[in-house]
Parts: C-alpha cells; sequence; structure tokens
C-alpha cells in the first residue's frame, strides 16, 4: 500500500503521468509494459517508492507528483524523502522534499557559511533551524542562535506595549514555531535558560564574537548592507552560519537589501555557498505554490 498509495492513489497519479505505459498491480508485483523511454522512467520512479516506503517514510500525493516531475526531467533522486535532517518531538521526520532542498541541506553540511534565496515555502528557514538542532544535539555546536532584524513593515514599533523584549517579540515569533515543531515548549525554554538555545533581533549581535555556534540568520532581505556586513563578521571558529531570505519581499524603505549583493560580493570564496530555491521548491499548502506563480506573472506583465 505504501508505494500504491491509501486506495491506490498513487498509482492513479503515476498512470495518468505514464499513459502510454500499460502498468499491471498483482500483489506486491508490478508489471509494466510499454515503450523503452517511459518505462525505464518509470522504473526509476518505481525503485525511488520502493526506497522512500522502506524508508519508513509514505509518500503523500504532492510527494508523487514532485518524483514524477523529477524523472521526466532526467534530474537525480538521491536524497529526496530518504535523508532524514531530524525528527520531531511527535515522531515525524523532516527530510528534504525537492531537489533545491536537498541541495541546500548538503550545501550546509558543506559549508560553514550558506545564504538561501527564494520565496515562502521553500523550507529555508525550517530545515536550517533542523540541521542545526542535529549539530546541537551532536555536540558539534556548543549553542544555536536565531536572529531576524526587527523592521516595521507599516508599524511603528514604539507605539508597541512592553519593553524592548516584549517589543520585538512578534518579529521573532516566526523563529520560535519552527523550533516549537522540533522539541518540547519545556526543553527549549530550558536551553534558553542555560545559554544553548538563543532567539535574538539582529541588533544584539553587535561587537560579539560567535564560538562554536550554529547561527541562523532569517529574513535577511531587511538587512542593510551595513547590517549583514556586520553580521557576517560575528563568525568565530568552529561555527557556521546560514542565512536565509526572499529578496522579492523587502520591507526596507529606499535602501538597498544586504542579502541581494551578496552574490556579487562573496561569490567564489571558498566556504561560502549560494543556493536559489524556487517556485519548485515550495512545500507548503498548495495554494502557495499557485499564488507565488501567480504573482510572479503580474510584477512580469507589470
Amino acid at each position: 500500500m505504501g508505494v500504491l498509495g491509501q486506495y491506490n492513489r498513487n498509482l492513479r497519479l503515476i498512470g495518468e503521468a505514464f499513459s502510454g505505459v500499460r502498468i499491471v498491480a498483482r500483489g506486491d508485483r508490478i508489471e509494466v509494459e510499454g515503450e523503452a523511454g517511459e518505462v525505464g522512467q518509470l522504473e526509476r520512479l518505481l525503485g525511488k517508492l520502493v526506497e522512500v516506503v522502506k524508508g519508513e517514510h509514505l509518500p503523500t500525493p504532492d510527494e508523487v507528483r514532485y518524483l514524477i516531475a523529477q524523472v521526466k526531467d532526467g534530474e537525480d533522486l538521491t536524497g529526496l524523502l530518504t535523508d532524514v535532517v531530524q525528527v520531531t518531538h511527535w515522531g515525524e521526520a523532516i527530510r528534504p522534499k525537492t531537489a533545491g532542498q536537498r541541495q541546500y541541506v548538503q550545501a550546509i553540511r558543506d559549508n560553514d557559511l550558506v545564504f538561501a534565496i527564494g520565496p515562502a515555502g521553500t523550507g529555508k528557514t525550517y530545515l536550517a533551524v533542523a540541521v542545526a538542532l542535529g549539530y546541537l544535539k551532536r555536540g558539534e555546536v556548543k549553542r544555536i542562535i536565531l536572529t531576524r532584524p526587527a523592521v516595521e513593515a507599516g508599524e511603528q514599533l514604539g507605539f508597541l506595549p512592553g519593553d524592548i523584549f516584549q517589543k520585538v517579540n512578534p518579529y521573532l515569533r516566526p523563529l520560535y514555531d519552527a523550533i516549537y515543531d522540533m522539541i518540547p515548549a519545556a526543553e527549549l525554554d530550558k536551553h534558553i535558560q542555560n545559554g544553548r538555545v538563543e532567539i535574538a533581533p539582529l541588533a544584539f549581535m553587535r561587537g560579539r564574537t560567535l564560538n562554536h555556534a550554529f547561527v541562523i540568520l532569517d529574513e535577511a532581505q531587511n538587512t542593510t548592507h551595513t547590517q549583514m556586513k556586520m553580521f557576517l563578521t560575528r563568525l568565530g571558529f568552529g561555527s557556521k552560519a546560514v542565512v536565509t531570505g526572499d529578496i522579492t519581499q523587502v520591507d526596507l524603505e529606499g535602501r538597498p537589501s544586504g542579502l541581494a549583493e551578496v552574490g556579487q560580493i562573496l561569490a567564489g570564496i571558498p566556504g561560502i555557498a549560494i543556493v536559489h530555491l524556487d517556485r519548485r521548491d515550495v512545500v507548503r499548502h498548495p495554494l502557495v505554490k499557485a499564488i507565488i506563480e501567480a504573482y510572479d506573472r503580474y510584477e512580469g506583465e507589470a
């Protein structure tokens, strides 16, 4: 049932995509017959689905559709849906679901500084947090630092109630949301109290040297040139940094984004990787991908 899907829904998707191939499922055997090229693609797809199911993951229809598209485009399927990055506290495995996400996770493992640039829903922050927790649990870093700029998008911080921490907390909430998925709230509170996890606005990074840390700068499209330079020069010995953002959603008024220029400034430096994700890597509600595509068309015509 794992490969074919509940009520054979995966099999129906496969049959629609490979209409020129005759597919017959009998018990635990699947027989295919048709043109050699399509049969070869189908064998790759079925082999991948078997691998995924053996890894104790039942592929969703959206994941099957993506694998079909990858097979038809001749893309490499290595690591897709099988590379477990982290396990949530309720037992769900977090894994790269697209080729772009797989490239992103591998880039983090291979480099000390990684930039992930792409639209909403591509897993930029979520996967970075998942990888960071793995490094912390294995003792490869001593702490995780999550930060983002507190940029006012139409609202003034000064008019929000409370002290400075209460004022910036709404800007940091998405980072809490990501990490709450992976460790229980009580455990996170304990990590925060003993300094193993720190969640703070970017302004609090100035003047620090971050040794033996996994540092994630989120929403980096809202950093200025000066802020980006300040953050990047905080990196200390034994540390990794991941910088994420979407350069199509800049909230800076009249100032260029520090994220938009990093490719020009830092390209070619060993130990630095710049990964570009796109709408093919969106793994949220299917409507998110449709919305991004609609906005791309509208802005392209404007």
